[in-house]
C-alpha cells in the first residue's frame, strides 16, 4: 500500500490553469474520489498522478519516492478508463491474465489464483470463458476492473468508468468497485462527476472546481459540514438552499428566519452574507407557529419514496423544501417554514464562516 502526496502541482495549458496549486495526500490502502463538474481539473490532476501529463511545477510521491519524472510504465500503477481496451480474440479470464504473464516474478500458479481471486470478487466467473463481443458495457468494464487490479498494483485508478454504463448495469458495477475496495485495499483515486458513486465508494472525497480542491473530507462530513457554497450546493439532490441575509449590531436578519441570529465570531465587515439549509431540514406546517414564517407554496410536489420535493416563496426567495409525507397545502396556498438553528450555516462572499 502507498500514500499518495501532490505537493503543490499546478498544470498549465497555455494561458489555461487546468490544476492550481494542489497539495494533499491520499493514504494508505483508501479510496479517494475527485469529484466535481465537468472542467474542473479531476482528469488532468489522475493524469498527473499516472504519468501520462507531466505538471507545470510541483511534485508526485508515492510511499515518499518521488515519481514525478518516471514514465507510466514505471510508476506500477493500474488504470480503468471510461473506454476500456480488450482483445476480442481472448476470452474474459485470458484478458484478466494478460498482463500478468509478462511479469517474471509471477508463477503461474500466482498467475491463476489472481485472477481466480478477481473472478470471484467481481462475480464474474460464470463469464470466465466468454469474449469481450459477447459482454454489456457493464461486464466489460468488470473486466477492465480485473485485469488492473490483479497486477496487484500499489495504486489503482479509474477515470469516470461508468459513465457509458446503462443504469442498471451502473448499480451492479458500483456494487463490484466497493467489493473490489474492500477486498484489496489498494490505494485508490476515483474521478467522477457523479456525487453518488463518490458517497457510495469514497473513504475520502476531494470536491474540485476551477482546478482547486475546495475540500477534502469523508463523505458524510462533506455533505453535512460544507465549508463553501459551492459544496453546499454541489452535493446533494437538491443542493442546500442559500438565502440572502444582512448583519447589523452583531445580529444577523433574513426572511427565512422568525428571529435574528447572533453573528458568530470574526464576520467579515461588508461581505455577501447568506444562510444555507439543507431542503430536507426545512420544517413546513399548514399553521403558524411560534418559530414560522409566511410562505407560498409554488411548485407541485414530487414525491420518491415517501419524500415530497415542492418550492416555497417567500417575498422574492424561493426555498427548496422536502418534506416527509405529502405537503400540507397545494400550490397557490400558505404555508409556514421553520428552520432548526443548529442546522443554519452562515456563509460570506461563499464562504463559510463560523465552522
Amino acid at each position: 500500500m502507498t500514500e499518495i502526496v501532490i505537493d503543490h502541482i499546478v498544470k498549465r495549458f497555455g494561458a489555461f490553469t487546468a490544476v492550481d496549486d494542489i497539495a494533499m495526500r491520499f493514504a494508505d490502502g483508501e479510496v479517494a474520489c475527485l469529484l466535481g463538474p465537468s472542467g474542473c481539473g479531476k482528469t488532468t490532476l489522475m493524469r498527473i498522478i499516472a504519468g501520462l501529463e507531466a505538471p507545470t511545477s510541483g511534485r508526485i510521491l508515492f510511499g515518499g519516492r518521488d515519481v514525478t519524472d518516471l514514465p507510466p510504465r514505471k510508476r506500477n500503477v493500474g488504470m480503468v478508463f471510461q473506454y476500456p481496451v480488450m482483445y476480442p480474440t481472448l476470452s474474459v479470464a485470458e484478458n484478466i491474465a494478460l498482463p500478468l504473464r509478462y511479469d517474471r516474478a509471477v508463477s503461474s500458479v500466482e498467475r491463476d489464483r489472481r485472477v481466480d481471486e478477481v473472478l470471484d470478487v467481481l462475480d464474474i466467473r460464470g463469464l470466465a470463458g466468454a469474449f469481450i463481443e459477447e459482454l454489456d458495457a457493464g461486464n466489460r468494464q468488470k473486466v477492465a476492473v480485473g485485469r488492473a487490479v490483479a497486477r496487484q498494483s500499489e495504486i489503482v485508478l479509474f477515470d469516470e468508468p461508468t459513465t457509458n454504463v446503462e443504469v442498471k448495469a451502473k448499480l451492479a458495477l458500483i456494487r463490484a468497485f466497493k467489493a473490489v475496495t474492500q477486498r484489496l485495499r489498494q490505494t485508490i483515486v476515483y474521478v467522477t462527476h457523479d456525487q453518488t458513486e463518490a458517497m457510495t465508494l469514497a473513504d475520502r472525497i476531494a470536491l474540485m472546481k476551477s482546478g482547486k480542491i475546495m475540500q477534502y473530507d469523508r463523505p458524510q462530513q462533506l455533505y453535512n459540514q460544507p465549508t463553501t457554497e459551492f459544496g453546499g450546493w454541489f452535493l446533494g439532490n437538491p443542493g442546500m438552499n442559500f438565502v440572502p441575509a444582512s448583519a447589523e449590531q452583531g445580529r444577523i436578519t433574513s426572511v427565512i428566519l422568525a428571529e435574528p441570529l447572533a453573528a458568530p465570531a470574526g464576520l467579515p465587515q461588508g461581505a455577501g452574507l447568506t444562510i444555507g439549509i439543507r431542503p430536507e431540514l426545512v420544517r413546513m406546517t399548514g399553521a403558524a407557529g411560534p418559530q414560522t414564517v409566511e410562505a407560498l407554496l409554488v411548485d407541485q410536489a414530487i414525491g420518491i419514496a415517501g419524500r415530497y420535493l415542492t418550492k416555497a416563496r417567500i417575498g422574492d426567495v424561493l426555498v427548496k423544501v422536502n418534506t416527509e409525507g405529502i405537503p400540507p397545502a397545494g400550490v397557490g396556498q400558505k404555508v409556514h417554514l421553520s428552520v432548526p438553528r443548529e442546522d443554519l450555516m452562515i456563509f460570506a462572499d461563499g464562504s463559510r464562516v463560523g465552522i
